[in-house]
């Protein structure tokens, strides 16, 4: 692939959500199709046609390279969800958990690989991976992230106090996981993997602290991420960036121009045509409708919807940096207002031009 398939797309005006979650629970048994590779993969094509994208983009389901990673020490899927480190790790389960060679799956892994060697077989669509970044899946593995967090940005090394030791250890087993995801999922057919973030932000790493002088951004985000990068460019496999979480202009700023992914996606927290400035011209922005809230008419009624869709196009247009509209994160099945969720997604893309692709994909 190259930069210039996305650019494309954006000037084309494509809309699309990260939507594959909706589709999935249109069938009769959803949970069965999450574990079930070709079934999987029949979804995920069944929602990019229906928005109009050559992009075929997984469910964003964020556990999945947990599960993997806590296998290696023993513990049970089933656990995996509520399980963290408490104490360093040894010498043993650090090397076994740092290990570069490929490991089992869980079945939600293997049914994501599989779906996009099937996705692969269509000439029209891309397949897309999915990950979860290093930092975000290491606040997962800890009963209290921010605290360590706070402690490492102070000053605190892990030479001083086993939790920040813990912290480090985590971040150095959860970038190894994730190197493992990737390469299991360019193996089945990746031709760009998005790499999901949302605990990189604020919330987790004190603004205050990175004023003052603290490089723990660099350290918990940006080198972690940096390194999946060049594996992915070696790999011949696109970067997408995704972070929903509240950043600060710096964060963004880095993700933007050293990560340099082929699109950056950010939440409705953020201002895109202001972060515009902050942005190559390369990078297309992606998003951000608020679809979090669309399960709640309060919150988002159908017109806020149309309102801040129409907002974003104008200022987008108006700023003329490339972007393609749709949803701040993925836009999750809810059983009581799957309806109106299905609504303002329409809503959404009232409007928008289906891409097609093939004319694109044929020059690459």
């Amino acid at each position: 692939m190259n930069r210039q398939f996305y650019l494309d797309l954006a000037a084309r005006g494509l809309c699309m959500p990260i939507g594959t979650d909706l589709v999935m629970h249109e069938e009769r048994e959803p949970e069965m199709v999450r574990n079930d590779g070709v079934a999987l993969g029949r979804v995920i094509e069944r929602a990019a046609r229906r928005w109009g994208t050559p992009l075929a983009v997984p469910l964003m389901d964020l556990r999945l390279e947990k599960i993997d990673l806590l296998a290696l020490a023993g513990v049970a899927e089933t656990e995996a969800e509520r399980f963290h480190f408490t104490s360093p790790l040894d010498e043993t389960v650090l090397a076994t958990l740092l290990g570069a060679q490929a490991v089992p799956l869980c079945a939600g892994s293997t049914a994501r690989d599989e779906a996009l060697a099937y996705i692969d077989t269509l000439p029209d669509l891309v397949p897309v991976g999915m990950a979860i970044g290093p930092f975000s899946l290491t606040t997962r593995l800890l009963a209290d992230p921010i605290t360590l967090t706070a402690m490492a940005g102070s000053g605190v090394e892990a030479g001083d106090s086993d939790e920040v030791k813990l912290l480090w250890q985590c971040l150095r087993v959860s970038e190894a996981a994730v190197l493992r995801s990737l390469r299991s999922q360019i193996l089945h057919g990746a031709r760009a993997i998005m790499i999901c973030e949302p605990t990189a932000c604020s919330a987790f790493i004190s603004p205050r602290q990175l004023k003052a002088g603290s490089n723990l951004f660099e350290r918990l985000v940006m080198e972690p991420n940096l390194r999946l990068k060049a594996a992915l460019e070696d790999a011949g496999c696109d970067l997408i960036f995704h972070d929903c979480g509240e950043l600060i202009d710096p964060m963004v700023e880095a993700f933007a121009n050293q990560l340099h992914p082929v699109i950056l996606s950010l939440g409705s927290s953020r201002k895109l045509w202001e972060d515009a400035r902050l942005v190559p011209e390369d990078v297309v922005l992606y998003g951000n409708l608020p679809t979090k809230s669309f399960y709640s008419d309060g919150a988002m009624p159908i017109e806020e919807v149309i309102r801040r869709r129409d907002e974003l196009v104008a200022n987008m247009k108006a700023c003329g940096h490339p972007h393609i509209v749709g949803s701040e994160c993925d836009v999750l099945f809810v059983p009581e207002a799957q309806e109106t969720i299905r609504r303002k997604v329409d809503a959404m893309m009232a409007g928008s031009a289906a891409v097609a692709a093939g004319d694109l994909l044929a020059r690459i």
